[in-house]
């Protein structure tokens, strides 16, 4: 679910089962030409339906983070600590092409990494690995 489809009165009622949050990381700097923009914000689209189709229902989609700054990792512990403040239990980050410290963003539930997963993991896996970390996360 995206934050835009809530509203107050909804939210009081669907709090208990969207307890994730998801935030999406562009990772652009200022480089990229409009044409290549799009196509990085259709790769983080793309990515972002591995959770938001399968666990609709339990996720809310929150704004992007577009551009990428020096101290990324401080603001999105920031961010991962007041989303938890304001009723979440789990926080999510997922970037396609940005680049992103996991070791450094310790408020995070899980940070996924398409650009460095796809070194790591064969393609047609990644959306199984994932499904099995979100469940995983779930678990614990």
């Amino acid at each position: 679910m995206k934050f835009s489809e809530m509203t107050q009165d909804s939210w009081a009622e669907l709090q208990l089962y969207l307890d994730t949050c998801l935030i999406p990381f562009t990772g652009l700097t200022g480089n990229h030409s409009p044409a290549e923009a799009t196509e990085v914000l259709e790769r983080l689209r793309d990515f972002l339906d591995l959770i938001e189709v399968p666990f609709k229902g339990r996720i809310m989609t929150y704004p992007a983070f577009h551009f990428a700054i020096p101290e990324m990792s401080m603001a999105l512990n920031t961010i991962c600590e007041q989303l938890k403040r304001s009723g979440f239990k789990y926080v999510v980050i997922m970037t396609s092409d940005g680049f992103l410290e996991k070791d450094k963003i310790s408020s995070a539930d899980l940070v996924f990494n398409r650009s460095q997963m796809v070194q790591e993991i064969d393609e047609a896996k990644i959306a199984g690995y994932v499904g099995e970390k979100v469940r995983e996360m779930w678990k614990n």
